[in-house]
């Protein structure tokens, strides 16, 4: 399940525009520059993305636009995750300048568009209309929102994302505080790709905390304070409590 203002689908990437007519020169045809194709990452001020490749609506524009208007914090340069039911708040808020079907279909391309899809898969907690945050965006919105992106950035690149997805799934994976079970049980897909990297993400985790482990059992071992261990080990002191302090409850689970 992808996330979207609720969860968010995938819109297909948006194709390129219709190249103009061939200018006549003389008696040789010469067609005239074909426009470049629009990153999938590139989005109107507002923040829509075509769906299915289509222009999105004008009313829908129109009502990113307004949207924009009222709410610069959530619909201008930068996007956040927007809270739970910001659809039905925003039709309470102005019922008389949004239509619902209209609303619906704006929302929908702005919750699918690359920029918001990264706000998501960044791990960036769910904002209200003030740009506010109210609530941590659930594990697997977090997760699907990292394979939609890598999706559509590997599709314009011959480089092999993988690792860098990979890394990104350490980090999700970590900060869920989820176990294996259960999160393998939240956004297990039948995709084979993106479920051997996330195999090998969960590797990696195990790895990670294995060594954050050690360090901890041989801080505990060692009689010093944190500062006298770094300076033992030739580590930073800073690094070192973080490390620490993320072993404990592992250690302690």
């Amino acid at each position: 399940m992808t996330p979207t203002t609720e969860t968010v689908s995938a819109p297909a990437t948006p194709e390129a525009p219709v190249a103009p007519a061939a200018a006549r020169e003389g008696r040789r045809g010469r067609r005239k520059p074909r426009p470049e194709a629009p990153s999938a990452d590139a989005a109107p001020k507002a923040g829509p993305e075509a769906k299915g490749g289509q222009r999105p609506p004008r009313k829908a524009n129109a009502v990113l636009e307004r949207l924009f208007e009222l709410y610069p914090k959530m619909f201008g340069a930068r996007f956040r995750p927007l809270k739970l039911g910001v659809y039905q708040e925003l039709l309470a808020l102005h019922p008389d300048a949004f239509k619902k079907e209209d609303l619906k279909i704006a929302l929908g391309l702005h919750a699918r568009s690359t920029r918001y899809l990264d706000a998501v898969a960044a791990g960036e907690q769910r904002h209200d209309l003030n740009g506010v945050p109210v609530e941590p965006v659930a594990p697997e919105h977090v997760h699907h929102a990292i394979l939609e992106v890598f999706k559509r950035r590997q599709a314009r690149t011959a480089e092999d994302l993988r690792p860098k997805l990979r890394a990104r799934l350490v980090e999700a994976i970590e900060a869920s505080g989820l176990s294996r079970e259960d999160y393998v049980l939240a956004v297990r897909t039948q995709d084979e790709v993106t479920n051997a990297v996330l195999d090998e993400a969960f590797v990696e985790v195990g790895a990670r905390t294995a060594k954050r482990e050690a360090l901890l059992r041989a801080f505990e071992a060692s009689g010093r304070t944190v500062a006298e261990f770094a300076e033992m080990y030739g580590m930073d002191p800073a690094e070192v409590g973080r490390t620490l302090a993320r072993a404990r409850p592992a250690a302690a689970g």
